[in-house]
């Protein structure tokens, strides 16, 4: 099952995302590279993973297999701080319904599939699951070009906000999504999910919002 994580129901939650952090620095630090966000504790954290930070995790054994992260596309976030300037046709979307999905990863050992896993896509129906069920209606990001066949294949829609940047050694371009449940339902049917994956241990609805029926 998929777990949601947020500031309310953390306490629950210290060793898992103590491990989600050390998960996320042996993925984006040791094995992409990203030495600019390196840590000497070893824990890969950056300035947006703060109260407002959702956490998605895939949990086996008290072990995060997989993750990603959202934030409020209304509050400070990766692109309408860091990378603004990708946004330079269509502007960087700022709205309630709209959280920006960021760290999107699954470990080494449940990668089956390549990048079309049946793993990573658990995470990303637990992801929609949460989404639609707190009325949030797209997802915007700054994503690895090559994501944009994957979200094809998924049967996304997928709006780039401006050009591909070359970053490092990948190029990137930021894009906001929109999402309902016909999305949900198509990213089931391509990763052969047929049931719900996501549980909501110790959380209620998000301030300000109601869960949806």
């Amino acid at each position: 099952m998929i777990q949601v994580v947020t500031a309310a129901n953390s306490h629950l939650f210290e060793n898992e995302l103590a491990n989600y952090f050390r998960v996320r620095h042996e993925i984006f630090v040791v094995e992409r590279g990203w030495s600019a966000v390196a840590r000497p504790d070893g824990l890969e954290k950056d300035q947006f993973d703060n109260e407002d930070a959702i956490y998605i995790l895939g949990i086996e054994n008290r072990h995060v297999y997989g993750g990603a992260r959202l934030v409020p596309s209304t509050k400070p976030h990766l692109l309408g701080e860091v990378f603004p300037h990708l946004a330079s046709v269509r502007g960087v979307p700022r709205d309630p319904g709209i959280y920006e999905w960021t760290r999107i990863f699954v470990t080494k050992d449940k990668r089956e599939g390549g990048n079309a896993g049946r793993t990573a896509g658990t995470v990303i129906c637990g992801m929609l699951e949460f989404c639609l069920e707190e009325g949030i209606h797209a997802l915007s990001g700054v994503i690895d070009a090559w994501w944009l066949p994957r979200f094809h294949d998924m049967g996304w829609t997928v709006h780039p906000l401006g050009l591909p940047e070359l970053v490092g050694k990948d190029h990137v371009l930021a894009v906001v999504m929109p999402i309902d449940q016909e999305t949900l339902e198509k990213t089931r049917a391509f990763h052969a999910i047929e049931e719900a994956v996501l549980t909501r241990r110790g959380l209620d609805p998000l301030p300000g919002r109601a869960l949806v029926s």
